[in-house]
């Protein structure tokens, strides 16, 4: 079955906070975790997840820890008020959103990383 697009794609606010990446075992853990995750393409991550809308956000979670830290961002400096963590939360779900209807197959790590570089200016 071909899911269109992920499951409450708004839950995906969620992953745009201003939670410190730098948080000693937390983002370890979160990047040890997404290693065996990111070859994942959309629809294969609805697929293996049942689309379980909490499963799909613990994973793009780690994909987005995984490239904040690939890119040695710490969120906190972007998003210094919560009105801006909103408009970040907001264009980054777009951004999500717009990666996967042009392409369900692509990997959805490279989605997510380019959607960090788009919304954070990088």
């Amino acid at each position: 079955m071909m899911v269109r697009n992920l499951p409450s794609i708004g839950a995906l606010a969620l992953l745009m906070t201003s939670t410190p990446l730098h948080a000693e075992p937390t983002t370890e853990l979160m990047v040890q975790e997404a290693a065996g995750l990111l070859h994942h393409s959309c629809d294969s991550l609805v697929e293996v997840t049942g689309a379980d809308e909490d499963a799909i956000v613990s994973v793009v979670k780690k994909m987005v820890a995984v490239s904040l830290i690939n890119r040695q961002v710490d969120l906190a400096e972007y998003a210094t008020t919560d009105e801006r963590r909103e408009e970040l939360r907001a264009e980054f779900i777009e951004q999500v959103r717009g990666g996967c209807a042009a392409d369900r197959k692509a990997l959805l790590a490279g989605i997510i990383d380019t959607a960090v570089k788009n919304v954070l200016g990088l």
